[in-house]
């Protein structure tokens, strides 16, 4: 199946994420988008809205639970244990799906650019509670669940994140 012929549809009212292929729902899962709420401008930890696509996929075959810093594995797998040893870290697991913005202004360019935020689609900690904003802007999911949508959409597939239920 082509990029175009999927869409992926964030709901941040929601904290929601569907997976729509041929105009069907094939995914429909609870996600968290930011703590901070919607937002566009750099450094300000909010979910960017609008027209995004994916950018860049990475982690392909990477265990689940594989620690990434800077869109690298570390060659560590989260545990509990290793949260505690570092509790301010970010943990972005699993698999990631970089997003770039694609509307002009809006979420792409300047300082309202979701590809220069690194705004990413990627797993988190299970303990972490979906449906809840919490993330530093990103859409956070479970491994098993972001393994699955990452195995279904390639580079290009298009992303739209809107306030609104889904």
């Amino acid at each position: 199946m082509q990029p175009e012929s999927r869409l992926i549809k964030i709901s941040i009212q929601e904290q929601r994420l569907q997976l729509l292929e041929a105009g069907r729902i094939a995914m429909d899962v609870a996600v968290s988008t930011a703590a901070n709420g919607p937002g566009e401008i750099m450094h300000s930890e909010c979910t960017p809205r609008g027209q995004h696509r994916i950018r860049a996929r990475i982690g392909t075959d990477a265990p689940p639970n594989t620690v990434f810093v800077g869109r690298r594995p570390t060659g560590e797998i989260y545990t509990p244990e290793l949260k505690q040893r570092y509790p301010g870290r970010d943990w972005m697991l699993t698999r990631i799906l970089w997003l770039c913005g694609m509307e002009p202004g809006r979420n792409r360019f300047g300082e309202r650019d979701s590809m220069r935020r690194y705004i990413y689609i990627h797993g988190c900690p299970e303990e972490d509670a979906m449906g809840t904003p919490s993330s530093h802007g990103c859409i956070k999911m479970r491994n098993a669940e972001v393994i699955t949508l990452f195995d279904r959409v390639p580079t290009g597939t298009r992303v739209l994140i809107q306030e609104q239920p889904l």
